[in-house]
């Protein structure tokens, strides 16, 4: 990052365009994952926890970074969380104390979360940023589903230890950057959440579009994820509905400039029942709304993204296919959204439009497997998201998208 300082300053001083002045480094989220209540996994007698385990999660960050922060939430949790030995290593392997305010051993009450000490991590955009903590227990994670190693007691875990997908508690790593790129936040659902990916392989379609914009403008934009298993637009189901988590999630992040919202196929689904009908079209379509208005307030500009089709799965009737239908058309054909990403089209089977395509849906024919989260990346429109001045380009390079040269921040 120092070394492309002293390449700005040369081209400036060959190109004959004025000096600027540099701005100083600022905070950007790097990674993020949602508040979510503790889903109570696995069987009744033994629901899934923690119980003198460490945890181990390898984060991939989004940002190039001269020092890290961790966020830790028990935001939605349901009694105080207590977490030992929290530590973090970068590439190097050198393994630090995270404290909060000095503290390293925690205990935050319900509604709370702690942002750490700043740690000198240094990090590349796509370094893996190793956390490891010890939570005593009983307790239960209280954020989105991830990739985590496991390790009884108080000790190292391996990376050869296998992966599970769990809650665990770091909401958000934040990067200390003097290059600081647009924050895109994917949010949604399952579908967002990645819950059908393969394991570990960050195959999520919030991952492929990073990747994909990152290909054409290094180092101008991050995707995180907000995405959350069975959350709805209009109701609360497993967690706080968009509505309600909107400030959380995305309005608390740091140089938001664009949402990416896919949700309300379970809204408008049943709840297993088929006398338990879902929501209205009209109600799913007054919460974008309502969105769509508090995100134009920030200047954040907000992208629709189409419903998939679940033809075939367990709570598919007729009345759920008109009303994502009738959705659909809002969001293609309203103009309230300031672009469209239509994974609907990308990922539908042409001869039965009510279902996904075969090659492209998992067993329960709801959820998009690999190939076909790659798909609805690859329907995103990246032009959708370049809008930064002109002037910038000197500084900054620019984008390669569709032939053309685009200036970008």
């Amino acid at each position: 990052m120092r070394g492309g300082r002293v390449a700005i300053a040369l081209l400036l001083a060959l190109s004959g365009l004025p000096a600027v002045a540099q701005e100083a480094p600022v905070w950007r989220p790097a990674w993020t994952a949602a508040a979510a209540p503790a889903r109570f996994d696995g069987p009744p007698e033994a629901p899934l926890g923690y119980l003198n385990q460490t945890i181990r999660q390898d984060i991939r960050v989004g940002v190039a970074a001269e020092a890290v922060r961790l966020r830790v939430s028990n935001e939605v949790g349901l009694e105080p969380l207590t977490l030992e030995n929290v530590t973090a290593a970068g590439p190097d392997g050198r393994v630090l104390p995270v404290t909060f305010s000095g503290l390293s051993d925690i205990v935050i009450p319900v509604g709370v979360a702690l942002l750490s000490d700043p740690l000198p991590i240094a990090l590349d955009r796509s370094d893996l940023l190793t956390v490891s903590l010890h939570a005593p227990g009983p307790t239960r994670g209280v954020v989105r589903r991830v990739a985590v190693r496991l390790g009884e007691g108080e000790a190292a875990v391996s990376s050869d230890a296998p992966l599970v997908r769990r809650q665990s508690f770091i909401s958000a790593v934040y990067a200390l950057t003097d290059e600081p790129p647009s924050v895109i936040v994917a949010l949604g659902d399952s579908i967002t959440e990645g819950s059908s990916s393969t394991l570990g392989a960050e195959a999520d379609w919030p991952s492929v579009l990073d990747r994909r914009l990152e290909a054409a403008c290094p180092g101008a934009f991050v995707v995180v994820n907000a995405g959350i298993s069975g959350n709805q637009v209009v109701r609360d189901g497993r967690s706080p509905n968009v509505r309600a988590r909107l400030d959380r999630d995305v309005l608390s992040l740091p140089g938001v400039t664009h949402v990416l919202l896919i949700e309300g196929v379970n809204d408008i689904r049943h709840d297993g029942n088929p006398a338990n009908v879902g929501r209205t079209p009209e109600e799913v379509i007054a919460s974008y709304r309502q969105v769509i208005a508090r995100l134009h307030l920030r200047g954040i500009k907000v992208i629709g993204g189409t419903l998939t089709a679940f033809g075939g799965s367990e709570r598919f009737d007729e009345r759920s296919e008109t009303a994502r239908q009738t959705i659909n058309a809002f969001i293609r054909d309203s103009g309230e959204f300031d672009a469209v990403a239509d994974f609907d089209l990308a990922t539908r089977d042409p001869a039965h439009p009510e279902a996904m395509q075969a090659d492209l849906v998992g067993n329960d024919r709801l959820h998009p497997n690999d190939q076909g989260y790659a798909a609805m990346a690859g329907a995103v429109d990246l032009t959708a998201f370049i809008g930064e001045p002109a002037s910038r380009l000197a500084l900054r390079g620019g984008c390669a998208l569709s032939g053309f040269l685009l200036p970008h921040g």
